[in-house]
């Protein structure tokens, strides 16, 4: 009896298993699919994370009670081998520095995050400290201060490309700081009210690079709607509240990652036309690495924290919203050399993307 109840169990396990590792693999090659055509499933890669870690759970279960099986979330994990290095690369030691470009993506939340307007300071000094030879930033704005005029400062080069109407409330805004000539600029067109992209012409030892910084549509998400879904996975929610709240918050997610879809299409339009260059493009894109924009924009580049990165690389940095949504990839021109995110400043509702990549001789 007691063998019979033992081989039900160990089945019941197995099928679990294999249905976490089908899942797990769905759910990770779910970029694939457009999210403004299915927006639901459009949003699945935002829970590999989840699967990846059940499968991990599944390999010590069976290390633990019955090892011949642990095959099977070993070969899950080679299955989703693609999907697990996009989210969570591993790679150790430094690289040299010398002969690289220095890049940073930031989103500086317009310097307005710190109650006491030290956000600006806060941002310049850190930047300063830093010494980087390029520097796009997102919301790159501020009203009631002068941060163009500061950042011509640190760079003698310096532009701010407004992306939505100025007059409007809201202000949004990308800029580029840096130590090498802007020759021109490019807005890249898509519908959006509050976000956008464009292109940097630099002039960088003699040749042209063109650098895309980019805000693709924001969540949108109210204090009250974040405020709701902390509350959720505290459990301080009751369970039908907390299932509607969920369902409530997939929904609006989904919707907008619908709206980054054409925009993804747009820089990606536009960086097949402009492949004549060597190209870096980054910024916040809103979305997770398992997601339709990223990959779309992907296609083609490099993306320099899978290339030369380590672990999950969470950029944005509100509790409860533990994701990687900042990203910065180049062209076969360019080689990543180093990529990390540096949680040391806490000027904004993002952490700061640096990358070091070395031009690649070509033949």
């Amino acid at each position: 009896m007691l063998k019979i109840i033992t081989k039900f169990v160990l089945s019941i396990l197995t099928g679990a298993n294999v249905v976490t590792i089908a899942l797990m693999l769905m759910v990770g090659f779910s970029d694939r699919i457009n999210p403004a055509a299915h927006p639901m499933l459009g949003c699945a890669g935002m829970f590999f994370p989840f699967f990846v870690g059940a499968n991990l759970l599944f390999l010590l279960l069976w290390l633990v009670i019955k090892w011949q099986r642990a095959w099977i979330p070993i070969a899950g994990f080679a299955l989703a081998y693609v999907p697990i290095r996009t989210y969570i690369p591993l790679h150790f030691g430094e690289q040299p520095a010398d002969g690289t470009l220095k890049i940073i993506s930031y989103n500086v939340a317009g310097y307005n995050v710190n109650k006491d307007n030290t956000s600006l300071d806060s941002v310049m000094g850190w930047i300063a400290k830093e010494q980087p030879d390029i520097v796009c930033l997102q919301e790159d704005m501020n009203p009631r201060q002068e941060p163009f005029e500061r950042m011509k400062t640190l760079f003698e080069h310096n532009d701010t490309v407004h992306v939505n109407d100025i007059n409007q409330s809201y202000i949004n805004a990308v800029g580029i700081h840096s130590r090498f000539p802007i020759l021109k600029k490019e807005f890249i067109a898509y519908d959006s009210k509050t976000n956008g992209s464009a292109a940097f012409f630099l002039l960088i030892d003699g040749d042209t690079v063109v650098v895309i910084n980019n805000h693709l549509e924001s969540t949108h998400l109210s204090p009250e709607e974040r405020q709701r879904y902390k509350d959720v996975l505290k459990g301080e929610m009751e369970t039908d509240s907390a299932r509607q709240e969920t369902r409530l918050l997939i929904n609006k997610i989904s919707s907008q990652m619908a709206l980054r879809a054409p925009q993804a299409k747009a820089v990606h339009d536009y960086i097949e036309a402009h492949r004549q260059y060597p190209l870096i493009v980054c910024g916040d894109f809103n979305d997770t690495p398992i997601s339709y924009a990223r990959r779309t924009i992907a296609l083609g580049l490099t993306d320099c924290f899978v290339e030369a990165g380590c672990g999950l690389g969470l950029s944005y940095n509100q509790k409860g919203f533990f994701f990687r949504i900042d990203h910065l990839m180049c062209s076969a021109d360019f080689q990543p050399v180093s990529c990390h995110v540096d949680t040391k400043i806490g000027a904004s509702d993002h952490f700061p993307l640096v990358c070091r990549l070395k031009k690649v001789d070509k033949p």
